[in-house]
């Protein structure tokens, strides 16, 4: 055998590709393969010479014994399992990493038969035994990348969770701070909306601060779907975003929008959603611009602009602007998260988030709502 795979390696090599390649929607590169299944034909040749100039311990450390690799990994074990990890990152299941080495046995039992080579009883258990061993390890290398994946996925979904909570708290407290600060001026009533803008804040804070840390997820915090008139909700957004419009040396305007544009959903969100993009606006427009709120309708749907003046995004931002703990400018004192919670906020609800570069001027997002009849 250990001449027949010596002299056949290509035509192996090549039977081997051509049965992955049959497998739908899965492919390798030769570098990737390299780590299966030409480097395990080595080995295997390799372990055949030692067992027939009779070196058994050469023979162990590259294949490993027939009961595993009790110790530490054979030369075979540790290609294998690293070989599974590059199956795994490819998105081949298990039982095409089992698969992967089935087709070896298979190519070298087809080959021989066709060309009448012979193996000894000896040869076919170390074959079984190199084949098993391979195995084994490489499901443990598949199984530990799945693994890390997981737990990195779950970390990176944890800290999202506990980032809204913080993000969130974070814009309630300011903007019941500032609304705070414009009562003590005393030239506004206690009883009038800016009062009634803290007791909410204060409400979600409550709010959000019940839920256990760990389990904090838009759909914690819901209320219940109700519709709405959409000027309502562009004047919630306009009365919380104006105490920041007097910080920011930028002007807000929201034109009279129709009163007979209704939307259905989570109006909490979808307020904080739009306050998340004045907020961004604010923090990024160029002093004495104006930002502007804007809404209108268009066929069956509901079209909310939030337009400013930042100068234009870099080049290829667009995408990145929505990713979590993702910053774009150089103003890194947040999280890093407002849009990325604005754009779920709005997806939570049927609509879409998008933004329009408009260079040297500015940035429009956009919240794309389906639209409801008036009631």
């Amino acid at each position: 055998m250990y001449s027949f795979i010596l002299n056949n390696r290509a035509e192996l090599i090549a039977r081997c590709k051509t049965k992955v390649s049959l497998r739908p929607q899965r492919t390798a590169s030769d570098e990737q393969l390299a780590q299966g299944v030409p480097l395990f034909l080595d080995q295997l040749a390799r372990t055949l010479d030692a067992e027939k100039e009779g070196e058994e311990n050469e023979s162990l450390r590259i294949s490993g014994a027939s009961s595993g690799d009790t110790f530490a990994l054979s030369e075979i074990g540790v290609s294998a399992a690293a070989y599974g990890k590059v199956l795994r990152e490819l998105g081949f299941t298990v039982d095409q990493v089992v698969h992967a080495y089935g087709d070896v046995c298979q190519s070298i039992t087809d080959l021989a038969f066709e060309r009448d080579a012979p193996f000894s009883v000896d040869e076919f258990r170390t074959l079984n035994r190199c084949l098993d061993n391979a195995i084994a390890d490489a499901v443990v290398g598949f199984a530990m990348q799945r693994d890390t994946a997981i737990a990195l996925q779950s970390s990176a979904d944890e800290n999202e969770r506990l980032g809204f909570m913080v993000h969130e708290l974070r814009n309630y407290l300011q903007t019941a701070t500032m609304a705070f600060t414009a009562l003590e001026s005393g030239k506004l009533a206690v009883s009038g909306s800016t009062s009634g803008l803290i007791k909410r804040c204060l409400a979600s804070m409550s709010a959000l601060l019940t839920q256990s840390i760990a389990s904090v997820r838009l759909s914690a915090i819901s209320l219940a779907n109700e519709k709405f008139a959409v000027a309502d909700l562009l004047e919630d957004a306009k009365l919380t975003a104006s105490h920041y419009a007097g910080t920011s040396g930028c002007t807000l305007s929201v034109p009279v929008v129709d009163p007979q544009l209704f939307v259905q959903g989570n109006r909490a969100l979808l307020t904080a959603a739009l306050v998340n993009l004045l907020q961004n606006a604010f923090k990024f427009t160029q002093p004495g611009t104006e930002i502007t709120l804007n809404a209108c309708g268009r066929d069956d749907r509901i079209l909310i602009d939030v337009k400013d003046h930042c100068g234009g995004l870099p080049f290829g931002a667009a995408e990145d602007l929505f990713r979590p703990f993702k910053q774009v400018g150089k103003d890194r004192s947040g999280l890093g998260l407002g849009l990325s919670i604005a754009r779920r906020s709005v997806q939570a609800d049927g609509g879409s988030l998008s933004v329009k570069d408009m260079p040297g001027i500015g940035c429009v997002f956009t919240v794309d709502l389906p639209r409801s009849s008036p009631p």
